[in-house]
């Protein structure tokens, strides 16, 4: 048929065609593939492909893609990401899609951040760091040898630990390499605290003494107390350092000279925590930049302000019973903000600025459960045999980590949390060094480590 005579046949053929019902195109198009060869199959199969499957992201406009691709989980979204190079270059570069799945992991958001491929390539990392902790492959364990006697008091800050042990002597390990950097002749030591050039220790000698780590000279020496002192705080820029003592009394001390500034007395139990710390809240008692003493015994946490006066009044007095039927464990978190402690009853927080109990954390038997370290997104515990991580959002343990037999303590002084930063949301470069550390009954220190990404 010449091409003239096939165009006009065409459109006669179109025209009746249009006329026709659906159901009489339907039978058209049946006879017409029925009458076909395997080339106008073919052809027909590879236009239709073209005619039926249309690529919306490639379609839409950007910003309407990524409004229909949060409707989508994450685990979709990566599966969508193998359609083609397209699907996975506009995937990615979602945002607000990613950056949302991050923070229901428990990672920190940096908005500063321009790349826009950036938060894929973190959710697949924070994808892996939660798998390894639901599987209970996230850490991993050392220890440090040196000590000859109990090691009773232990203090972390900044990839150094120190230990303080019955064999006189306070060590300063470097928690990476498990090398000794400094080892100092001490007293008997049931508290430390350090920085780069000091140590201070509280004793059960009833003493707390300041030395120096280069020649390990005592450089002061603070007498007073009657009772073994269990816990020391200090503040280089007041010049003040506070203890607490099984004498029931807190002393507050002029950092330089180690003269006694104030008793401050109304415990009725051995005091095992004081915490200085600047306040970061407005109240009627104390405004931001404030610095406040807290001191917690078996049954109560006592709030104090710093100053230099003589009959220091306490501020306020916090417990989780009138009658004294339930004790607090001697772990204490303050921040500025809140104050979290725990007790047989569960975890209790207080917001410093109304002293009022925010809420209650209870878990099935919680008796057993004590707090290391407490955050916006994340909580530290223990207990006998294992060491835990609960997500605050949901108060639901999301891993554990088991312990070793290690040496007990009823003032809890013989261990502690490492790094706390992760508390308040994973980012990928906070989840290293030391986790957990606590003394064994050979005299060695057992160090729970973050295990490096795979």
């Amino acid at each position: 048929m010449e091409k003239k005579d096939f165009e006009a046949w065409l459109d006669n053929i179109s025209i009746a065609f249009l006329s026709l019902t659906d159901l009489q195109k339907n039978e058209t198009l049946d006879h017409l593939i029925s009458l076909s060869g395997a080339v106008q199959l073919r052809h027909l199969s590879n236009n239709l492909e073209i005619l039926l499957k249309r690529d919306f992201l490639k379609l839409l406009p950007l910003e309407l893609s990524f409004y229909l691709l949060k409707w989508l989980d994450p685990q979709t979204l990566l599966t969508c990401c193998l359609v083609s190079k397209q699907w996975n270059k506009v995937i990615s570069a979602c945002t607000e899609v990613w950056q949302t799945a991050c923070k229901n992991l428990g990672w920190q958001i940096d908005d500063s951040v321009q790349d826009p491929l950036h938060w894929k390539k973190v959710y697949l990392k924070a994808i892996l760091r939660m798998k390894q902790l639901k599987d209970h492959e996230a850490f991993e364990t050392s220890s440090l040898i040196g000590h000859s006697a109990r090691v009773y008091a232990l203090y972390y800050k900044d990839g150094l630990l120190c230990t303080g042990s019955d064999d006189l002597s306070a060590k300063l390990w470097d928690v990476s390499t498990g090398q000794c950097i400094y080892g100092i002749q001490t007293h008997t030591c049931a508290a430390v605290k350090f920085d780069e050039q000091k140590l201070v220790t509280g004793s059960f000698d009833n003493t707390v003494a300041c030395w120096e780590w280069s020649s390990g000279a005592k450089t002061q020496h603070f007498r007073g107390h009657t009772g073994a002192v269990f816990s020391v705080d200090y503040n280089d820029e007041l010049d003040i350092l506070v203890s607490g003592s099984a004498d029931f009394t807190v002393k507050v001390w002029a950092l330089s000279t180690g003269t006694c500034l104030n008793t401050l007395t109304g415990h009725t139990e051995w005091v095992t925590k004081v915490v200085l710390q600047k306040c970061k809240v407005k109240s009627l008692m104390h405004s931001p930049g404030d610095y406040i003493l807290l001191s917690a015994d078996k049954y109560e946490i006592k709030i104090w302000p710093i100053g230099r006066e003589i009959n220091c009044r306490c501020l306020r007095t916090l417990s989780v019973s009138e009658d004294r039927s339930i004790s607090l464990q001697p772990r204490l978190h303050f921040d500025g903000k809140y104050i979290v402690c725990s007790s047989a009853l569960g975890l209790y927080q207080w917001d410093f600025a109304s002293y009022d109990i925010l809420r209650v954390i209870k878990l099935p038997d919680f008796s057993n459960v004590s707090l290391l370290g407490f955050g916006e997104i994340f909580a530290l515990l223990f207990d006998n045999r294992y060491l835990y991580i609960m997500d605050l959002r949901t108060e639901k343990l999301i891993s554990r980590w088991p312990l070793p037999e290690y040496r007990k303590s009823k003032r809890g002084s013989s261990f502690l949390a490492g790094e706390m930063s992760w508390l308040n949301g994973l980012n990928g470069q906070n989840d290293t060094g030391l986790v957990f550390a606590t003394s064994m009954p050979d005299h060695s220190i057992h160090l729970v480590l973050w295990k490096e990404h795979g």
